[in-house]
């Protein structure tokens, strides 16, 4: 049995992390992804530390987690016979998908306009720090970005981190990933909708956007209640964060009154279930001075564990704050198979993440290692876009593609 994408052929014009993150989707998902690479360096993120080694082989952490299951490409694309292979290329795939800097492949005569004319049914799909769609470009179309601009920007930053510090960016690459995420679905929807029309079309995916949407609650708070919330500053719930058990930290959220009597009931804290300090959520959030050190007081004399384990079997959501210790050792991880074993045949097997979601009539996930650089030029050149044996070589001497070492 197939993955979902199989028979899927995607060219990835990709680097660093959203883009990678996006194939890597479709990859996981049974489609084959081709990511070009510029010959001599390709993706920046093969350089980047932390590194696996073994017996003087170096790979990058990053790049071998976001580029599994993928075949390399070393291809010039500002080389004429580059030029001339990636058009050969385009009209064997379903989809592109590009990541680099805005307007880049347009100079090149590459981007969506110049190739949906002979390729109509390519689903073209670009990510971007703030669009590229005609009607809905912006004055900020042509800027770079990378994940923190837009996590400012979406006003996420704005509520990360405590009410007397600045504002705090979240994990490392977050607006990359969910941009990612976000075109891979787009780019699903497109080829459904290829299906019933025969015809392909542009993902204009942008990283601002995305964060945006992720913040939804900020907009809707403004735009029904006309608040600003704060960073720290809850206004209308209360509990909600980490506090400290005696050997870690454990989260807890208190949305209403009917969990905050259950949490007061198992503090052995009835008393404050009807208190006019902590009677509603309002209050709550206006009486943490009051609140915290109850609380604090009773999680000091409890584990992390104890205290999940007391909170969850009266009905209140609460989970430990785990270090990647505790995930490499949690059961729940492991009996979802979240940590997925990838063996690369120079520096050994490491684990990643699994691609989420599970489907009950699909095959496990693949798990190719990462390429290395121009490890598929031959097999894809050869194979799939019908150039001889001489004639690659002459392409690798004119310095159009690079060959693996």
């Amino acid at each position: 049995m197939d993955r979902p994408l199989s028979g899927i052929r995607v060219v990835g014009l990709e680097q660093y992390m959203a883009g990678p993150y996006c194939t890597m989707l479709l990859a996981d998902a049974g489609a084959e992804v081709v990511k070009i690479e510029r010959p001599g360096a390709g993706d920046p993120r093969r350089s980047m530390p932390p590194f696996a080694e073994k017996d003087g082989v170096k790979k990058a952490a990053g790049f071998m987690g976001y580029n599994r299951n993928k075949k390399s490409l070393a291809l010039d694309l500002r080389h004429p016979k580059g030029n001339e292979v990636y058009h050969r290329l385009a009209a064997k795939a379903d989809v592109v998908v590009e990541n680099l800097r805005p307007g880049s492949m347009d100079r090149m005569g590459l981007g969506y306009e110049a190739l949906k004319g002979r390729h109509p049914r390519l689903v073209y799909a670009v990510i971007s720090g703030f669009g590229r769609l005609k009607g809905y470009q912006g004055p900020y179309g042509d800027r770079p970005a990378f994940d923190i601009v837009a996590e400012a920007m979406s006003g996420i930053m704005h509520m990360v981190g405590f009410e007397d510090r600045p504002p705090s960016w979240t994990i490392y690459g977050m607006a990359d990933i969910y941009s990612g995420m976000v075109t891979a679905y787009g780019i699903v929807q497109a080829l459904f909708m290829r299906e019933r029309t025969g015809e392909g079309q542009l993902v204009d995916s942008a990283m601002y956007d995305n964060m945006l949407s992720l913040n939804e609650s900020m907009v809707a708070l403004h735009s029904v209640a006309g608040q600003s919330p704060h960073r720290g500053r809850p206004r209308n719930a209360y509990p909600r964060g980490a506090f400290e058990a005696r050997d870690g930290w454990v989260a807890l959220n208190v949305p209403d009154n009917r969990i905050w009597g259950r949490l007061c009931e198992t503090m052995g804290r009835a008393d404050l279930i009807e208190d006019r300090r902590s009677n509603n959520g309002t209050v709550r959030s206006e009486n943490r001075a009051f609140l915290d050190p109850i609380i604090e007081r009773w999680l000091a004399a409890l584990t992390r564990d104890e205290a999940v384990e007391r909170l969850n079997a009266a009905g209140v959501p609460a989970g430990a704050v785990h270090t990647a210790e505790d995930i490499f050792a949690c059961p729940q991880v492991a009996a979802r198979g979240m940590l997925m074993p990838v063996h690369d045949p120079e520096v050994g097997e490491f684990t990643f993440a699994r691609t989420p979601p599970h489907l009950s009539a699909a095959p496990e996930l693949p798990a190719e290692p990462a390429p290395g650089l121009g490890q598929h030029t031959r097999e894809i050149l050869e194979s799939l876009l019908g150039y001889s044996s001489r004639e690659v070589d002459d392409l690798a001497k004119a310095g159009a593609v690079q060959l693996k070492a």
